[in-house]
């Protein structure tokens, strides 16, 4: 709140002086030798008679705080960002189902951690390919996290045929990234297995990546060596069986350090975590805020009270206090 002409204020100390002239004229204007004629009349007490004393101050106040322009500001942030375009590449293979990640699956536990790192990338456009024997883009680069991770949680086996097609994951998402203005484009490449599909290999993706300027980070998870996998009988409900689990790992070191990026190996919950924390400390968003504040006058709220207690207040002279000449 803020006054636009603050000296107005100075009107309200004419508030004493007018409390003492309105007393004053309270006073008899004329003298009479014979009061009986008004011992007759009705005595209407001491406070009612100081109702219009009381009715011209608070207009004076009114009127001053009004003439004031008292204002409203309200702050407006326009926020100039100069962000990342990310593309999450993830595996959704069977592969993924291995419950040595805690406290489920590989998968469950690369969703989460991918929405953290979401989070935390305000301002830039994030969007998801997810892939198994083939590709599919489950949302698009997009400013709107939330619509993001809610499409997070519906990743799941089955969405796709079986298989691990890496290749084919990363050229759907350079598709995806290749006309991107961003001054950094990025794809995060998560996977568990080895390229067993699809028509275009790993390192051709990419290549192409690379023409495109985008790049690529890298994350094998898994154990190596045996590793829980769940096994769901139709007798026996859910066992776990011992299974070892490959993953290329020489591959993705091969695609980051075509396209200028990182490879990392997560053998756990927390080490993807780190792995994520690391990526969006090399991966920065510039941010420049500008503020405005935008005023809204209210003193047109004042005028009307006082306008009408002004009227109430001749009404009164009028009808209770008439004074004769």
């Amino acid at each position: 709140m803020r006054f636009a002409q603050p000296l107005y204020l100075l009107l309200l100390l004419l508030v004493i002086p007018l409390v003492y002239f309105e007393l004053r004229k309270r006073k008899s204007a004329i003298r009479f030798s014979d009061v009986s004629y008004f011992r007759k009349t009705r005595n209407r007490g001491k406070i009612f008679r100081y109702i219009p004393t009381f009715l011209n101050v608070v207009v004076l106040v009114l009127m001053a705080f009004a003439l004031a322009r008292p204002q409203k500001g309200r702050v407006y942030e326009e926020m100039e960002t100069r962000g990342v375009d990310i593309m999450l590449c993830l595996d959704t293979s069977t592969s993924m189902r291995a419950e040595d990640f805690q406290p489920k699956n590989r998968l469950y536990v690369a969703k989460e951690r991918a929405k953290e790192f979401v989070e935390r990338r305000r301002g830039d456009r994030i969007g998801l390919v997810i892939f198994a024997a083939d590709a599919l883009t489950q949302c698009p680069l997009t400013f709107d996290h939330t619509i993001l991770k809610d499409l997070l949680d519906f990743v799941d086996f089955g969405i796709l045929e079986d298989g691990t097609a890496i290749g084919t994951g990363l050229a759907t998402a350079v598709t995806r990234l290749k006309d991107s203005r961003a001054t950094e484009k990025t794809i995060i490449l998560l996977t568990d297995g080895v390229n067993n599909r699809g028509e275009i290999d790993p390192v051709s993706a990419a290549k192409i990546a690379q023409t495109y300027g985008i790049k690529v980070y890298c994350i094998g998870v898994g154990t190596k060596g045996m590793v829980p996998y769940p096994v769901d009988h139709p007798l026996y409900g859910r066992r776990y069986t011992q299974v070892e689990i490959d993953f290329d790992m020489n591959t993705l070191n091969e695609i980051a350090t075509i396209t200028g990026g990182h490879a990392f190996l997560a053998s756990d919950a927390a080490a993807l975590k780190t792995v994520y924390d690391e990526i969006d400390e090399m991966e920065p968003t510039t941010f420049k805020t500008t503020q405005h504040t935008v005023y809204a006058e209210k003193g047109g709220r004042l005028m009307l009270p006082a306008t009408v207690l002004l009227v109430v207040n001749l009404l009164f002279g009028f009808v209770f206090f008439r004074r004769l000449p």
